[in-house]
């Protein structure tokens, strides 16, 4: 068993200071037993709307809900988003006699339209798979190649977990995103989502799988956007500083998950990994996830020009910038491009992440970081 302590705390001061709390991460990631550390299935204020017994508890969902008291969790919402506006009703009652820990399987953006009846009451905390920190880093050979969902992080072998992603993948494309309202057939779905897994890192362009599907652009827009809605793919968009240079604009595409990246790549094994030519983006985005979870940023892009200068990552939090710039080889040097970014982009730091365990410094604002040390980052 795994402990998810920060996850825990952070959902434990939610519950404290907010009415409700949504839980939000891809399905399999472990939202549910999250959930059960604060109540257990079968106690009546927890419903897992997958649960068809639950679903007839909830026929009348205001008088079901309405008598409780203390914390609720609700598992599955997107199910019945009808209880949106029930929960607003609920949660603005005083005294305050019940609190909500609402999960999901579905993004902030496809919840939207039901939550925004929930504004100034809601609080959203996103989750996925394991990080590096929660697996401990002796793992992160394993982690990186079979990526943090439990079930395929756990596996007793790689074999197995590779099945368990092939089988995941395959229940994904063919009912959950249907359920979220995806109307895609599943086999152009997965044609798509493996031509992102093998341009993973790059430069978003649309016209290239939207000549391969036989569709407009607009349309492989729309499938990214649902890949991204769902949690599976991430679009990190471009910074622009007024430089008076030319600067990229398309955002990099990334497979969130490492593990289903190499599913969709048809990696199967660690030897075959060891030469792919993905490898280096593999790591590149498998960094880019851990960071987001250790750092929880208000804003994230990446930076280039087109005169080649770059920054892998910048992250704004509290109005402050940091840049990181990830790397595979065994000592990162100082490059051209990592003094450019900190003038241009007015970086308070730099850090450059890499596999290795010694921690450096380059300059005075640049430090180099191993991947086991990132707390030690902020």
């Amino acid at each position: 068993m795994i402990k998810r302590r920060d996850l825990l705390q952070r959902i434990q001061k939610a519950i404290r200071r907010s009415r409700v709390i949504v839980l939000i991460g891809p399905r399999q990631c472990g939202k549910t037993t999250l959930a059960r550390e604060f109540l257990s299935p079968g106690e009546k204020n927890y419903y897992d709307l997958e649960d068809t017994d639950d679903l007839v508890r909830l026929e009348d969902a205001k008088s079901s809900l309405a008598g409780l008291r203390g914390l609720v969790v609700i598992d599955e919402i997107q199910r019945k988003p009808e209880l949106f506006p029930l929960l607003r009703v609920l949660s603005d009652r005083r005294p305050l006699p019940a609190k909500f820990l609402i999960l999901g399987s579905a993004s902030p953006a496809l919840l939207k339209q039901s939550s925004e009846s929930l504004a100034g009451r809601i609080e959203t905390i996103q989750m996925s798979g394991f990080s590096l920190a929660e697996v401990t880093p002796q793992k992160l050979k394993p982690h990186w190649f079979r990526g943090g969902f439990p079930h395929a992080f756990l596996a007793r072998s790689n074999e197995m977990s590779f099945a368990w992603r092939k089988e995941f993948v395959q229940t994904f494309l063919e009912r959950d995103a249907p359920q979220m309202g995806v109307n895609i057939p599943a086999p152009m779905f997965r044609r798509f989502w493996t031509m992102l897994a093998n341009t993973h890192g790059q430069l978003w362009n649309a016209a290239d799988p939207a000549a391969s599907l036989g569709v407009s652009q607009p349309t492989v827009r729309k499938y990214l956007d649902y890949l991204e809605h769902l949690l599976m793919v991430r679009q990190l968009q471009p910074w622009h500083e007024n430089l008076g240079k030319r600067q990229v604009k398309a955002p990099k595409i990334y497979v969130r998950d490492s593990g289903l990246l190499h599913l969709l790549l048809g990696i199967q094994n660690e030897k075959d990994f060891q030469n792919h030519p993905k490898r280096g983006a593999s790591w590149e985005g498998y960094v880019i996830e851990e960071l987001f979870k250790q750092f929880q940023p208000d804003d994230a892009y990446f930076w280039a020009t087109h005169n080649r200068a770059e920054l892998d990552l910048l992250f704004i939090k509290n109005g402050r910038k940091t840049g990181f710039e990830i790397k595979l080889n065994d000592r990162p040097s100082l490059t051209p491009s990592m003094r450019i970014a900190i003038h241009d982009l007015k970086l308070e730091r730099l850090f450059v992440v890499y596999p290795g365990k010694e921690n450096y410094s380059l300059d005075d604002r640049i430090q180099v970081v191993s991947i086991f040390n990132l707390k030690k980052m902020k």
